[in-house]
């Protein structure tokens, strides 16, 4: 129900009760996607419904006039075209796996009972190609139904329980590469905080470590495994907090926290609040596993330092342990996000498009996570970071590449062809950030993929990011309603942010700059999710 497609069909039908989620679950496809206007317009005004038989009223009725489910054609076979309950089903299973012949030997049996009970020929030949028609679309509303419930359940606990829910989902999705960036800038737009690991407060998997606050799980660090996660809850359980890298050391077996481990934990911001910089840390790493290893070793070996063995005198304790400072400034902040993705897969403190999110945003035509939601072949623009990048050469024996592109949610491969790379290759090196015009592939199963046009470099300018909140509406799909209740949501989430209005016309774009008693604060979270909803999830830059 996120989309912003059966956003906008929520936004047509206007639900007021648990059916119509049922039915739009099974609307919501290519096929019967014709039929969500004819039900919306119904349901608003059922007196314009009109049954060509009126034993079709107590059957399509619910579903004002429309025949959505395969439970319908059944019903209609059963009652109106006399099938017995087990030629109902034959039409069910020839509707639902599309099979042409069965349909073909159905036919003359269907129209002659509709015949025989009274119908018109030109009735029953509709019925039929109702039927046929459904072939096309037709879902079983029990399976429908199961969608929409689960779809219910998971709003109501997105709007009443959001961080509690996010981190759930989070969690869901450790391993998938491509939805964790995703939802993190969901959390983000929702006014949650996602926080990078610490092994002082991180379990696992992602948690709620605050009213609006989402930590980061251990196991989401690369070569950070369940055993060397379970071995740190455990000491961090038994003996407290850690508070310098060398504590760590000494109180996490290294045989389940290994070098390489360590230095993912320490890029990834996990040893923060230890109070040391990660440059620092990664500099006397070797040394304070050394310390740590000779320590374990002399312990094995019976070997007590002074304070050492079970003498406990002038206040000196068993084990006691003094660790030298760890001093040092950070490193750059470039180095510090790209160690960071190293180890996350993802940028969590900040992020290097942060600063020009709003200009890409206006320079670009869809995000990459709403690739998915446009056609085949349709022109795009899209924007963002230069990631991985394989060459290849065509059969000609020309040269091609395959580019990584990463926005501030997401990521997508862009093909590159001949002609288009030897304008373009100077432009295609990690982390320049480049502007993409090209067309959508969905020809890969699963997969979608952009293929280039043209590519230039996008360069944002230094007074772009100016304290303003920029609403982008298209003019051929809002409604008088649409522009009151955006009156209604800038007046109840004031700020110091200028509001601009773009609407889209077919003669272009037009800007209309609010005045200064219309201003909103651009990182309130409510009023973010409140205008993606009523006018779409890329309405707001």
């Amino acid at each position: 129900f996120e989309s912003s497609g059966m956003r906008e069909a929520l936004r047509e039908v206007r639900p007021t009760e648990f059916a119509d989620l049922i039915a739009l679950v099974a609307l919501y496809h290519p096929g019967p996607m014709a039929f969500i206007s004819t039900y919306a317009r119904n349901k608003r005004n059922p007196s314009r419904v009109e049954f060509d038989d009126p034993r079709l009223e107590p059957i399509t009725g619910p579903t004002y006039g429309v025949a959505i489910y395969q439970e319908q054609l059944m019903a209609i076979a059963r009652e109106i075209a006399g099938f017995s309950p087990s030629r109902a089903d034959d039409l069910r299973k020839a509707v639902g796996k599309k099979n042409k012949e069965l349909m073909a030997s159905l036919e003359p049996e269907f129209v002659s009972g509709c015949t025989e009970a009274g119908v018109s020929s030109e009735v029953a030949r509709r019925l039929w190609g109702l039927c046929e028609a459904a072939g096309d679309y037709s879902f079983n509303k029990s399976h429908a139904a199961c969608y929409a419930l689960l779809a219910y359940r998971t709003a109501y606990l997105k709007a009443k329980h959001p961080a509690q829910y996010m981190a759930a989902l989070l969690s869901s999705v450790m391993d998938t590469k491509d939805r964790v960036p995703f939802y993190v800038t969901a959390c983000r737009d929702m006014g949650l905080s996602v926080l990078p690991p610490d092994v002082n407060k991180s379990r696992a998997d992602f948690a709620v470590t605050g009213e609006a606050e989402i930590r980061f799980g251990l196991t989401a660090v690369k070569g950070v495994g369940d055993s060397a996660v379970q071995a740190i809850i455990a000491a961090r359980e038994e003996g407290g907090g850690f508070e310098s890298l060398y504590e760590f050391c000494r109180r996490v077996d290294q045989a389940q926290v290994n070098k390489r481990a360590l230095e993912s934990l320490i890029r990834s911001g996990s040893l923060d609040s230890t109070g040391a910089s990660r440059a620092a840390m990664l500099e006397v790493l070797p040394r304070a596993m050394g310390v740590a290893a000779k320590r374990r070793a002399d312990e094995a070996a019976g070997q007590e330092s002074l304070f050492g063995g079970n003498e406990e005198s002038d206040g000196a304790v068993a084990g006691m342990d003094v660790d030298p400072p760890i001093e040092g400034e950070e490193m750059a902040r470039g180095d510090l996000l790209s160690g960071e993705k190293e180890a996350l897969g993802l940028y969590v403190s900040s992020h290097p498009l942060e600063g020009s999110r709003r200009q890409l945003a206006r320079a670009t035509s869809c995000g990459l996570t709403q690739l998915h939601e446009r056609g085949d072949g349709e022109n795009v623009r899209v924007g963002g970071l230069v990631g991985a990048t394989k060459g290849v050469v065509t059969r000609k024996g020309e040269p091609m590449m395959f580019v990584t592109l990463e926005d501030l949610a997401g990521s997508v491969e862009v093909v590159v062809v001949p002609a288009v790379l030897a304008e373009a290759r100077d432009l295609l090196h990690a982390d320049a950030t480049v502007l993409i015009d090209g067309r959508v592939d969905h020809k890969g199963e699963g997969e979608t993929k952009v293929v280039a046009r043209a590519i230039t470099a996008f360069e944002p300018a230094e007074d772009g990011e100016d304290e303003q909140m920029v609403v982008m509406l298209d003019s051929s799909r809002v409604r008088p309603d649409d522009l009151n209740r955006l009156r209604a949501l800038i007046a109840d989430h004031s700020g110091d942010a200028a509001v601009v209005v773009e609407l889209r016309t077919n003669h272009g774009p037009e800007r209309y700059r609010l005045g200064d008693q219309h201003r909103v604060d651009p990182r309130d979270g409510s009023l973010l999710a409140s205008l993606k909803t009523i006018f779409g999830e890329r309405c707001v830059a």
